[in-house]
This record gives structure tokens, sequence and C-alpha cells, in this order.
């Protein structure tokens, strides 16, 4: 049984709608025992307060929305436990801005995630129309997923075979050498992953990650957490019983509260 949804996002992206307290009161409403809050954290890798106001909060809300959970996660105390998380980018070349950032707040646990690949989002469906080639993007896609989990910035990461979402598939030999590669380095580094059940939302047939990295993750003893990735408050617990039949064999992970 799935007790907890450790990915949930609010208005401040601007992407999601409602406050926090809606997707606190959302998951007390399913009887959860957990929710971790990680809206997208501000971007460090471009210029300026508010670089991408559509994608993540500005650097200058993120005082305010650490204050926030943690005045929830007080609040609620008793009923349910409310965790303060991030999910951010990983941006190769700003590990030293970001881990900055994650030390100037009590943060539980940051989520990364890769959403630009080779000068677009991993969502951008346009990328395919223009002729990208699948084999060179699914390539540097999941170079970036494992420098990713060697960064020792993330305690997990988020949907790491999202860019499969729209685009079109590579051959089986190619995703078989990066499914095999990607599962060994994120063992290697004890980082954990998620079974983020928004690739059901994208028109999939199965949550992030791809089954057959899934287990290849968990044949080699990687934790695995469940996550909506909601951004709406009818969203969180999304997925949940397709997730907890995936995670029956997975070694569950925990976060480790710092707050």
């Amino acid at each position: 049984m799935i007790t907890a949804d450790h990915h949930t996002h609010h208005a401040r992206c601007g992407h999601a709608v409602g406050d926090i307290e809606e997707y606190v009161q959302a998951a007390l409403a399913l009887g959860l025992e957990e929710i971790g809050i990680t809206d997208h954290a501000p971007v460090y890798w471009m210029e300026g307060d508010h670089a991408l106001p559509g994608t993540a909060m500005a650097r200058s809300h993120l005082p305010a929305y650490v204050e926030e959970v943690l005045g929830l996660k007080e609040r609620y105390g008793g009923r349910i436990r409310v965790l303060l998380g991030l999910e951010s980018d990983y941006a190769p070349g700003f590990d030293d801005v970001y881990r900055e950032v994650f030390s100037t707040y009590p943060f539980d646990y940051v989520i990364g995630s890769v959403h630009q690949c080779l000068g677009a989002h991993i969502y951008h469906r346009g990328r395919w129309e223009w002729g990208a080639d699948p084999a060179e993007v699914y390539r540097e896609y999941f170079r970036l997923v494992r420098a990713s989990a060697q960064s020792g910035l993330f305690q997990v990461l988020g949907h790491i075979t999202g860019i499969m979402a729209y685009g079109p598939r590579p051959s089986a030999q190619l995703l078989d050498e990066e499914f095999e590669a990607t599962a060994e380095a994120i063992a290697a580094a004890g980082v954990a992953i998620e079974i983020n059940t928004s690739g059901l939302r994208k028109g999939g047939v199965e949550p992030f990650p791809a089954s057959a990295l899934l287990q290849r993750c968990i044949s080699r003893g990687v934790p695995v957490t469940y996550g909506s990735d909601s951004h709406h408050p009818g969203e969180v617990g999304h997925g949940r019983e397709i997730a907890a039949t995936l995670l029956q064999p997975a070694r569950r992970w925990q976060p480790l509260a710092t707050s």
C-alpha cells in the first residue's frame, strides 16, 4: 500500500494550479500519511530573477516557499507528515551554485530531473517535427541522467525516461545499452529513483521510468519511491494502484527528514 506521495507542485511554478495547502488537504482526504512538496526550483542556469516564469518559481520566491511549507509542516503535525522538498533541474556546470542553494535551507530531499536536452525541453514535441535524430537525443538525455546521479546533488532522480513521452523510439539495441549503463550509474551513485505516474497522463501506457529500466534498477537494489508529479490537487495520488504493483519487488526509499 502506498501511503506517501513524494512529488507535487503548486501555482508558484507557473504551470500548476492551487496553493500548497490544497495539496496537503487532498493527501489527507486520500488517507496518505506523508506528502512531499517539491515545486520547481528557481532557474540558476539562466540570468535573472525569474528567467522562465511558466516553468519554475522566481529566485525571490524561494524563501517564502520554504517558510510556507515549514508552516504547513507544523500546522498539520500529527495528522500528516509534510516534507520540504524541491524538484530541481540538473544543469551541467552549475553544481556548485545549486549545492549552495540547497545547503541554505532545511530541505528533506531534492528531486533532480533532466528537463533540458540539446536545447529543447524534454516534452517539447517540436523537436521531433524539426527532424531531430532520436539516437543523438536519447544518448545525450541518458548521459545527463547518469551525470545527475553522479553529481551528489540529489536524493531522488525524477522521471528518468521522460524523453520517451512524446519521442519516436530509437533502436532496441540503443535503449538496451542506455538502460544498462544508466541503471549501473544510478546504483553506483546510491541515489533513489521514482515511479512517476505523470507518464500515464502524458499519453503513456506505463509510468516513468519505462519498465525495462525500472526492472534493471530494482535488480541492482536501487531504492524506489512514488510520486504523482501532480500539478493540480486532484492529481495527488494519481495512479498509485499501478505504482503499488510496480513497487512490490523494490527496495522502498524513505526521506531522512532534516527539518
